[in-house]
């Protein structure tokens, strides 16, 4: 008998360890810049939840905000909107990176990046113009993770938002891309668990 429990003890030591799963949360900062941004580049911030099944594939719900997004970045600048204007963004995304140096401990996460999910746009400048539209969109981007230990790095990615949009308005399911798009540059501090 104790025979059988040393050759299940050593069998269990030489066994490969379990894959581990990481969930990271990224309460982010940033700017937008390009296509409808260009020119009115603005603060951004918001937060991402998400999963990282054995390291390489997961997944993310992304949440972003730019409050006046359509306000003109210099005091010269086409739009002055006396109301407020905002942008929201939230998708669901597809995460596949890869860990160098493992899911314990510092390492570094590059990764790809892409998703759909709302793309809300409000203007309100008081009587003389009112715009909420909710759009169907997506993004893709990509970016890294530095990990200082087990549990605490630094996020950087670059996203490509884009509206989609319905180009018949029949009752048939036809999506076409959209006019409304712009980028978002981020950094954050990720937490991982």
């Amino acid at each position: 008998m104790k025979r059988y429990a040393l050759i299940a003890a050593f069998a269990l030591l030489l066994a490969p360890a379990s894959a581990r799963a990481d969930w990271l949360f990224t309460p982010n900062i940033g700017t937008t810049f390009g296509g409808d941004a260009s020119g009115n580049e603005h603060l951004t911030y918001g937060a991402s939840l998400g999963w990282m099944g054995a390291g390489v594939v997961g997944w993310e719900v992304d949440f972003g905000v730019t409050p006046n997004f359509f306000e003109a970045s210099d005091a010269n600048g086409s739009l002055d909107f006396t109301g407020s204007n905002n942008v929201f963004t939230a998708m669901g995304n597809l995460l596949v990176g890869i860990p160098v140096g493992g899911q314990t401990g510092g390492g570094f996460r590059p990764y790809g990046v892409a998703g759909v999910g709302l793309l809300k746009s409000k203007v309100d400048a008081g009587d003389a113009f009112k715009a909420d539209n909710n759009d169907f969109g997506f993004n893709l981007g990509a970016g890294a993770i530095g990990f200082f230990n087990s549990h605490v790095g630094l996020r950087g990615d670059v996203r490509y938002f884009r509206a989609l949009q319905d180009p018949d308005e029949d009752n048939e399911f036809d999506v076409s891309v959209g006019n409304f798009d712009f980028w978002r540059g981020t950094v954050g501090v990720t937490l991982r668990w």
